[in-house]
Formats: C-alpha cells, sequence, structure tokens
C-alpha cells in the first residue's frame, strides 16, 4: 500500500512539474516572438535611418559647394568693398552666414542621424541574442519534458527495478532524446527556415508587384513555388528518415537499398555503393532498427561532417553475426581529439552496446573514415 501511495505521490510532483516546464516553455517562446517582431520593427527603423543619413550627406556636399562659393564671393568682395554697393556687401555677408548656419545644422543633423542607427544597431544585435537564447532554452524544455514523459508512467512500479534495468532504460531514454534533438536540428535548420524564407518572399512579391508591375511578380512566385516545393521535399525527407515503413515490411537490406538511394538523390555529386554478401536473414526488429540507425547515422556524418563525395556501404552475412562496414573519402578527423567527444559516436556505441555487438572505427584528417559493426545473429530472440 505504501508503495502505491509514494508512487501515487510521485507521479502528481512530475506531473506539476511538467506542467510548470510547459508553462515556461510557453512564456519563453512569447518573449522570443515579441523580440522578433521588434527586430522586424527595428530593422524597418535602421534602413529609414540609413535613407536619411543618406539624403542628409547629399545635402550637406551641396551646401559645403554653396559655402565654399559663398566665401569666395564675401572674399571678392572684402578685397574690392570700394567696388560694391553697400547693398552688395551685406547680401554677400548674409547669404554667407546663412549657408554656414545651415550647414553647421546639417552636420549635427548628420551626427544626430549617425548615433541613432548605432544605437538601433546595437539593439538589434541584443535583440538577436535573445532570441537565440529563447530558441535554445525552448529546445532545452522540450528536453526535459520529453525525458520526464518517456516511460516514466509507472514511477512506482520503476522504484522497485534493480539497477541493471534502470541502467538499461536510461540508455533507451537517451538514445530517445538524441533522436528528438537531431529531429529538432533539422526542423530548425531545413522546413522552419524554409518557411520564414517564403513568408519574406510573399512579401517581397508584394512589394514587386506595386513597384515593377505583374511579369516581376510573376518571376517572383515562381521562384517561392521552388522554394516551397523544396521546403516540401525536406519535410518529406525527415518523415521518411523518423521511421521506415518499409523496415517492418521488406526487411533491413531492400530498406537501406532505397534509403541510400534516396539520399543520392538528396545529395547531388555524392555516390552511395551498397553491397551485401551472403545469406541475408530478418533480424529481429530491435535488431534491424538499430543498424539501420547506425548506417543511417554513418552515413549523414561522412555527408555533412566529413564532406565526402564517395561512400561504400557493405554487409557480410556470416553464420554468427553480421559486419557492416561504412567507408567514405571524406576529411577524417584525429580520433584522440573527437572520439570521446562526438555525440554521434557515444550514441553509435551505445546502440551496439544495447545489441550487445562490437563498434570499430579508423579514422585520420585528410584520410576518410572507416566504421565496423559486427553484430550477433541472435535469432531466436
Amino acid at each position: 500500500m505504501a508503495n502505491k501511495i509514494d508512487g501515487k505521490a510521485l507521479d502528481s510532483i512530475f506531473d506539476h512539474l511538467i506542467a510548470t516546464l510547459e508553462q515556461s516553455k510557453q512564456e519563453i517562446f512569447s518573449i522570443s516572438e515579441q523580440s522578433r517582431q521588434s527586430y522586424e520593427e527595428m530593422k524597418d527603423q535602421l534602413e529609414e535611418v540609413r535613407t536619411n543619413i543618406s539624403r542628409v550627406i547629399k545635402n550637406g556636399d551641396l551646401l559645403e559647394e554653396k559655402t565654399r562659393t559663398a566665401r569666395r564671393r564675401l572674399a571678392e568682395v572684402s578685397r574690392s568693398f570700394s567696388s560694391f554697393t553697400e547693398t552688395q556687401v551685406s547680401q554677400a555677408y548674409e547669404q554667407a552666414s546663412d549657408l554656414q548656419n545651415q550647414l553647421a545644422e546639417n552636420r549635427l543633423e548628420e551626427k544626430q542621424y549617425r548615433k541613432k542607427r548605432d544605437g538601433l544597431q546595437r539593439r538589434l544585435q541584443t535583440l538577436l541574442q535573445t532570441i537565440e537564447r529563447a530558441e535554445r532554452l525552448v529546445n532545452q524544455v522540450n528536453v526535459a519534458t520529453n525525458y520526464l514523459t518517456s516511460d516514466l508512467e509507472d514511477v512506482g512500479e520503476a522504484i522497485d527495478n534493480t539497477k541493471l534495468k534502470q541502467d538499461y532504460s536510461l540508455r533507451i531514454i537517451e538514445a530517445q532524446e538524441e533522436e528528438r534533438k537531431r529531429l529538432s536540428r533539422e526542423i530548425h535548420d531545413g522546413p522552419a527556415q524554409m518557411m520564414a524564407n517564403v513568408l519574406l518572399r510573399s512579401d517581397l512579391i508584394e512589394r514587386t508587384y506595386r513597384e515593377k508591375g505583374s511579369e516581376a511578380a510573376f518571376r517572383e512566385i515562381s521562384s517561392l513555388k521552388e522554394m516551397v516545393r523544396d521546403a516540401l521535399t525536406e519535410v518529406r525527407r525527415i518523415i521518411y528518415d523518423l521511421r521506415p515503413m518499409a523496415l517492418d515490411d521488406l526487411g533491413l537490406v531492400p530498406t537501406l537499398k532505397k534509403y541510400l538511394g534516396t539520399i543520392e538523390d538528396y545529395n547531388q555529386g555524392i555516390q552511395i555503393v551498397f553491397e551485401s554478401n551472403g545469406m541475408e536473414v530478418r533480424l529481429p526488429a530491435n535488431y534491424e532498427t538499430s543498424v539501420f540507425r547506425l548506417v543511417q547515422e554513418a552515413t549523414s556524418n561522412a555527408i555533412r561532417h566529413g564532406k565526402a563525395t564517395k561512400i561504400d556501404v557493405k554487409f557480410e552475412w556470416l553464420k554468427d553475426r553480421v559486419t557492416i562496414i561504412v567507408k567514405d573519402n571524406g576529411a577524417g578527423f584525429d580520433q584522440s581529439i573527437v572520439k570521446n567527444q562526438s555525440f554521434g559516436l557515444i550514441g553509435m556505441k551505445e546502440r551496439i552496446d544495447l545489441i550487445e555487438g562490437d563498434f570499430f572505427i579508423n579514422s585520420s584528417p585528410g584520410n576518410g573514415t572507416v566504421l565496423m559493426f559486427q553484430i550477433p545473429l541472435k535469432l531466436g530472440i
């Protein structure tokens, strides 16, 4: 009975904590959106100030030229004072004085606009930093919320589990959180940025239509359609990356062939060669998912970080194990520096450990990277 009461109490604590995190996330998001709106408004103000500075500088150049002419005229009058009437002398003095005053006012106005411009630029930089910090905080709150809501529905029962089972669960959660963070980054860097650009381009189309007419606007619309098509393609790629449905239906090898072919299509100039030797067999679902993710992570790292142009993926099916080799011609890296600091490599090692396999890596700067995974064939699982 005591365990049940403790479990309910802990559930209540977690529920309250999650609600607080969600509220905090909404508040941070609100701050981010308000800052973003202020940022856009301030950008317009900055553009207006820059226009005024250009106008004042242009007027100042004209005033300087007129002032120099008036001074020459005044000097001429002063040298030949007796040759000019009193009215002419007075006009020369007044004109020179008036232009000098206008020039002084012009320079003061330019100084004020420059000061306002510098202030706006500093405030824009501060707002941009605020927006970036808010986005990072929202992502961190999302990670914390997902962590608390993953596999923690029955807290009371989890308390009674053995230490081994706790470690196993935590490693699964870490793998899940890494997938969520990867997805969050991909959406932020891909579709979210594309949609923001679409919004900006739609404003540009309206301005183009007003200033340049329908023909120029139609050209912008065509460009916008391409941008939307690219965004749709990117969304479909991310959905496919989450979990290819063909993995359950067709199995590991056919799904990987299709996936790697898709990667080639999405990344022009990159060649991926897939080879499978030996008698292919179906693995347990969790094994096939882990192997798929390992190859996915390896090829993604080769393209994104290694800048590889050719990747070889080779499967060797033996009686008691399957060996997977992923080799690329990319930039490579210093293993003594990167190996223990890369979350991607750590994630691979954790996946391999969960299915009781082995993981080997060979890389050096300028010589590409070779990853080898050896996985036992426990077909009776």
